[in-house]
């Protein structure tokens, strides 16, 4: 049996408080450009969150996902959205312990 080929992609569920969900979901609806820019310039690209309750599915694609999320974690911009929408995550948000993100495994790719 051959191994399937591996995408680029990166994904990740995470629970926000149910107090929060309006918040979250109108800051992800209307999020600020230079958040936009940042993860742009960090290599991210054909990122998508969906919404089942207060459940969210995070997909995004990336060459180098830790050189990305090292970008991320030394932006300003970043840090101060991450300081609001860290309180709203069930659970830990810190970037450099192995929680928040467990990167869900890839078992299926149709290119």
């Amino acid at each position: 049996m051959s191994r399937l080929e591996s995408s680029k992609k990166f994904a990740w569920v995470w629970k926000i408080r149910e107090e929060c969900l309006d918040e979250y979901v109108e800051l992800h609806l209307n999020p600020w450009p230079d958040i936009m820019t940042e993860h742009s310039r960090a290599g991210i690209r054909n990122y998508s969150i969906f919404q089942n309750g207060n459940q969210f599915f995070y997909c995004f694609e990336c060459d180098d996902v830790e050189a990305a999320f090292q970008i991320i974690a030394e932006s300003d911009s970043c840090n101060r959205w991450n300081a609001i929408t860290s309180k709203m995550v069930e659970g830990s948000f810190d970037f450099k312990e192995a929680e928040p993100i467990k990167p869900l495994r890839e078992v299926f790719y149709l290119k």
